[in-house]
């Protein structure tokens, strides 16, 4: 399945939001959540505050349900999200993109954008019936999310740090076994 880019954007930049939730939080300051709407190319004004970066850590429960409920229970949450937020969907053009969708005012605070952009994409997904592009990661001490963009449908595993760990104990395993 081939999404459009803002759609794509969207979903990666949700998984990422979702996956800095660890020991260490990966978003534990404003400068991290600057870097983050920097590195996910929001539009809108950056983050201001310590109080941004509370909304937005909120977000990531709500997400990480979002992205690993059933399709079902997917519509529904979109839906209150979008109506939440009072989401009107307009065809915008910005920062070298063509025509895409935003369904919030850039002058909306970061953490109401994120969630609306989120469930602007979560409804191609829906829509497609592809809410097997998440998973969970395969590394058995990990908890992060996986999406999967591939059309083998191949990957395994949320960051390349977990798939080489994995790899590690495979091979310890198996030479382990040798001796």
């Amino acid at each position: 399945m081939v999404f459009a880019h803002d759609t794509r954007a969207s979903l990666i930049a949700a998984v990422d939001l979702v996956n800095t939730a660890g020991d260490p939080d990966e978003l534990g300051s404003l400068e991290e959540l600057n870097a983050f709407f920097d590195d996910h190319e929001y539009s809108g004004s950056p983050p201001q505050s310590e109080d941004d970066v509370a909304a937005v850590r909120a977000l990531r429960p709500r997400l990480r349900e979002l992205i690993t409920s059933s399709r079902d229970q997917a519509v529904e949450q979109v839906n209150t999200m979008l109506r939440e937020a009072d989401a009107l969907p307009q065809l915008v053009r910005h920062s070298g993109w063509d025509w895409h969708l935003h369904a919030v005012d850039p002058d909306k605070p970061l953490a109401t954008r994120v969630l609306v952009e989120t469930a602007m994409a979560m409804i191609d997904v829906i829509r497609a019936d592809e809410m097997s592009r998440f998973s969970t990661c395969a590394d058995d001490g990990c908890t992060g999310i996986v999406l999967d963009l591939s059309r083998n449908r191949s990957k395994r595993f949320c960051s390349t740090a977990c798939g080489n760990r994995h790899a590690q104990a495979s091979f310890r395993a198996r030479q382990a076994e040798d001796s």
